[in-house]
């Protein structure tokens, strides 16, 4: 049986009411393109993506257990190359096989799977017309050493195309040395992608080793993270995928003494933000053009309590006017029955009709 807001709540603990019950937020929904069965006739119909573009994220927004909603559960494993293999599938082998790894987001009823490349090409034929394919054009190379962070292109949106896919994913490490390089790189590569008719979506991640001041880590701030999401959009990106915020000042922390990075407006941390994590997540669905580009908000590595921890983003993401979620480790990193569970919960979250956008 799907969970109700009940089953939710206990999941959720003490915060449930904090997270449930929140509805004072800075921006008000009202102002926002929220989620809804009609997302892309009411976004894109009087935008410059093609009726083929168009189509595949119908199709992508049709499919899976919340087909016909507006949100969006994705699979997602690219951890053999970003992660490396064995330290990734150590856990569970099975998914050193690619058939293992698509077989499981048609079963846990996804709207899609992304994956690299090699992953999907080796299934292309069987499962192309199963489930909305997303291929990986870039990836981390963590074999050199000393290792370094760099997104490099591994496959082209040709190659993508010609395997049945519905759309293409990127990484861009915003704030990195190696930035301008991918800028330019995705840009190309989604500029194609329209044009064959693929849909696109961007991991927009933050990657800088001065964005951690002494013992505290900027990365995963609401301003800092918002700017990538927004300078996502402006590339033509037609979801953005982000992590979860977990706190806000991240420009002021940069702009301490001397240094000066970036600018910013202290009305960004009073009028349109509070400490809340559903006004910080709030923040990255107002620089996504106010919501009308779709959030999902990354389900993180695996912890000590995955399904809580999977539940707590989503009714975040949701209740904040996000997306969906993008659930990957805290799923295959268990057993196949476990994360099967894990991925439904989410969607139970999306398909739960008392969980509402603050």
């Amino acid at each position: 049986m799907p969970m109700k807001r009940k089953d939710i709540a206990a999941l959720l603990g003490n915060e449930a009411a904090s997270l449930l019950d929140f509805t004072t937020p800075k921006i008000s929904r009202e102002r926002l393109t929220i989620p809804t069965p009609n997302h892309v006739q009411k976004v894109f119909s009087h935008s410059d993506r093609s009726r083929t573009v168009q189509s595949n994220l119908k199709a992508l927004y049709a499919h899976g257990n919340l087909g016909g909603t507006g949100y969006l559960s994705i699979f997602p494993v690219d951890q053999g190359i970003e992660h490396s293999a064995g330290g990734s599938f150590a856990k569970n082998p099975d998914y050193f096989d690619p058939e293992h790894i698509v077989d499981f987001a048609v079963q846990a009823g996804c709207n899609a799977v992304a994956s690299t490349g090699g992953v999907l090409g080796m299934v292309a034929r069987k499962f192309a017309t199963q489930i909305p394919f997303i291929v990986k054009l870039n990836h981390n190379d963590f074999l050199r050493y000393p290792n370094v962070h760099d997104q490099i292109i591994f496959s082209s949106v040709e190659q993508a195309a010609e395997m049945g896919a519905r759309g293409v994913g990127a990484t861009i490490y915003f704030g990195s040395p190696e930035s301008a390089r991918q800028i330019q790189e995705v840009g190309a590569a989604f500029a194609k992608a329209h044009s064959l008719g693929l849909f696109t979506v961007l991991w927009c991640y933050l990657r800088n080793p001065a964005f951690k001041v002494g013992s505290v880590d900027y990365h995963d701030t609401a301003d800092l993270t918002g700017q990538a999401n927004h300078l996502g959009v402006t590339l033509h990106a037609d979801i953005i995928k982000q992590k979860l915020p977990t706190k806000n000042v991240g420009y002021p922390a940069l702009n301490k003494g001397a240094a000066k990075f970036g600018k910013y407006d202290e009305r960004m941390y009073s009028e349109l933000c509070s400490d809340h994590p559903i006004d910080l997540t709030r923040y990255q669905v107002v620089n996504c053009y106010m919501g009308k580009i779709a959030l999902i908000n990354s389900g993180g590595e695996s912890g000590s309590d995955d399904l809580r921890d999977a539940v707590r983003t989503a009714v975040i993401n949701k209740r904040a006017g996000g997306s969906g979620l993008i659930l990957g480790r805290k799923a295959f990193q268990k057993s196949r029955e476990e994360g099967i569970k894990i991925v439904k919960a989410v969607q139970d979250v999306y398909l739960c009709k008392d969980v509402t956008v603050a």
